[in-house]
């Protein structure tokens, strides 16, 4: 085998709670992580030199070693002492900076990619653990589907399925440092907290309503301060049949589930009239 082609998929969080300030200057979080059906293609092929070429459909992904794609290639030949190098194409569809997990869910197809096409044999969980060098959210690109993620987001356990929901994104477009966010949460002064256990429950039982009316993500308290765009849009879905609405990460997507497409298109036609990004997806 001398190429293949992954399937990079996005995710959202369906709720988000930071429990405290770690002494390494992270934060200790508990989350529950939905993968959706909004991917990237990340393809891969071997070349004859020691190097990565990186090239996308978007002239916004970096090509340089700043990509996660590059730290996954030279994290898989550093721990195996592989001398081989590839060329990645990343066909771009997941929104870039936008608390959807894109970079992450690239690293992730590259260690996949790699593990399959230089036959490394390497487990589930092993990859996982080369995830977490690269960042705290490639561990649950690489398992996907719906979990819960505590810790900096790497001790992840696998919940009843959500898929086949019907979301709405909505991005704005503005720049959000996910460090800015952080270093500006106040703890302290947190007055609504994600219902994390109930809300496990709820998807257990299939209960869509009591989910979507318990959208928590403790990180809207920083960003929507910043940017009120994105309270606008919450608001906007909601008016429009949303049964809840959310900001994903450190933001600025948010989110809506609805339990009726139609409905769902006409408020994205609704949104399209101020709002550039706006995407019709599901959970997976």
């Amino acid at each position: 085998m001398n190429k293949i082609a992954i399937d990079a998929y996005g995710k959202i969080n369906l709720s988000l709670d930071v429990l405290r300030r770690r002494e390494d200057g992270y934060h200790d979080l508990r989350m529950i992580m939905q993968q959706i059906d909004l991917k990237d293609t990340v393809m891969i092929e071997n070349i004859d030199e020691d190097k990565v070429i990186i090239e996308s459909n978007n002239i916004h992904v970096p090509t340089d070693s700043s990509n996660l794609v590059y730290k996954a290639w030279k994290l898989i030949c550093e721990k195996y002492n592989i001398k081989k190098g590839i060329k990645i194409y990343i066909k771009k569809n997941i929104p870039i900076a936008a608390g959807l997990a894109g970079g992450s869910s690239n690293a992730a197809a590259v260690l996949k990619g790699l593990n399959i096409l230089w036959d490394l044999r390497l487990t589930q969980g092993e990859l996982m653990s080369l995830g977490l060098k690269i960042g705290a959210d490639v561990p649950y690109c690489i398992m996907g589907g719906t979990a819960l993620a505590e810790g900096v987001g790497e001790k992840l356990t696998a919940l009843s399925s959500f898929k086949d929901r019907h979301i709405l994104l909505a991005n704005p477009g503005v720049a959000v440092s996910t460090a800015y966010v952080y270093n500006n949460l106040d703890l302290s002064n947190a007055e609504e907290r994600p219902k994390t256990n109930e809300l496990i429950k709820a998807i257990e039982a299939d209960n869509l309503m009591f989910v979507a009316n318990n959208l928590v993500n403790l990180l809207e308290t920083v960003t929507i301060k910043r940017y009120p765009i994105i309270a606008d849009i919450k608001q906007k879905m909601i008016e429009k049949g949303a049964l809840g609405s959310i900001m994903s990460g450190s933001g600025p997507t948010v989110f809506g589930i609805f339990d009726n497409k139609e409905v769902m298109q006409k408020c994205k036609k609704e949104l399209e009239k101020s709002i550039d990004i706006v995407i019709v997806t599901k959970t997976c």
